[in-house]
């Protein structure tokens, strides 16, 4: 190749460079458009789209996130040791008695026990400190825009867009995680759409600051997707030997006695209760690692993230938070 030849190639390389985020912006700005027509074909006024979409650009830290999840995973053990350290657990504990007048109420309204609500909410945001760094509808828009997901994304930035309509938060305040999980709960907008709850009856459904309205969006979830007050969430048991690891599966589920007469005892060898009580088996690090019964309200959990991880970590931290 010719010296001008490397210099007209380097040269279309340069623009296409300069070109290319060009290019994109003008695709975002085109996307918002069009976008901004559904909103408003759905009531969204267009006070609530120009505070909310006026000057808004993709971000690519939020795309990068997406797509650069860690690829390592961390060990069951070492998992629980960093979700449920010593510290959260006493920390639980400050935060349930300073709060047991209203988790009390709470509690016995939606059927939820207060150690529960606490659980959740020191999880997810070690009792609403970490609650994201993003605001909600650029980091929605953004995915909503990439492609990878989205129609999962367009629908919660439209509900996310429906939220702020309705008057619960500004736009510019509506803080979260760089997937728009929001507040003190974490909610998605579909989640908070289905069953935040405006507790303190002050004309919002606050879970960034209102600590009524967080604690009930919480159990109120929990409990419209069927958690049963006065039972377990599971326990740690053992396994007999030769326990076909196939058989730790949510859709094996047997009675307590069932279990028993096959040779599963308490995680110290002392054997189970005769129960009617249906529970699965869970290994969560494998045929090597603990054991655990999963019960209804473990399975409920699961609604609220799909991680057996979290689930047990939830349930171990609840438990240690009411000295169980």
């Amino acid at each position: 190749m010719s010296g001008t030849s490397c210099w007209r190639v380097l040269a279309i390389m340069i623009c296409t460079a300069i070109a290319a985020p060009a290019l994109a912006e003008t695709d975002f700005q085109t996307w918002l458009k069009a976008l901004r027509v559904e909103a408003s074909q759905k009531g969204i006024s267009d006070a609530t789209l120009d505070a909310a979409l006026s000057g808004l650009k993709p971000i690519p830290r939020v795309v990068e996130l997406d797509r650069k999840q860690p690829e390592f995973t961390l060990t069951f053990e070492k998992y629980i040791n960093r979700v449920v350290p010593r510290a959260r657990v006493e920390k639980g504990r400050k935060k349930l008695a300073e709060n047991k007048a209203l988790l009390t109420e709470v509690g016995k309204k939606y059927g939820v026990p207060p150690q529960f609500i606490v659980s959740f909410w020191g999880v997810e945001t070690d009792f609403g400190r970490v609650t994201g760094g993003f605001k909600v509808i650029p980091a929605l828009a953004t995915l909503a825009f990439d492609g990878r997901r989205s129609a999962f994304f367009r629908k919660e930035l439209l509900l996310a867009l429906k939220i702020v309509n309705e008057g619960h938060i500004k736009s510019d305040v509506m803080m979260g995680s760089w997937a728009g999980a929001m507040g003190q709960a974490q909610f998605m907008p579909s989640s908070f759409v289905g069953y935040a709850v405006d507790y303190n009856k002050d004309g919002r459904k606050d879970i960034w600051t209102t600590r009524e309205d967080v604690f009930a969006s919480a159990a109120n979830y929990l409990s419209r997707y069927g958690w049963r007050a006065g039972e377990r969430w599971g326990r740690k048991v053992k396994v007999p030997a030769g326990f076909d690891p196939k058989r730790a599966d949510l859709k094996v589920k047997q009675s307590v006695s069932e279990w028993a007469a096959e040779g599963v005892t308490f995680a110290n060898g002392k054997p189970l209760p005769k129960s009617d009580l249906a529970a699965s088996v869970i290994l969560p690090a494998g045929p090597d690692g603990p054991a655990y019964f999963a019960y209804n309200n473990y399975r409920v959990i699961l609604r609220w993230n799909r991680s057996h991880f979290f689930a047990i970590a939830v349930g171990h931290l609840a438990d240690q938070i009411a000295g169980h």
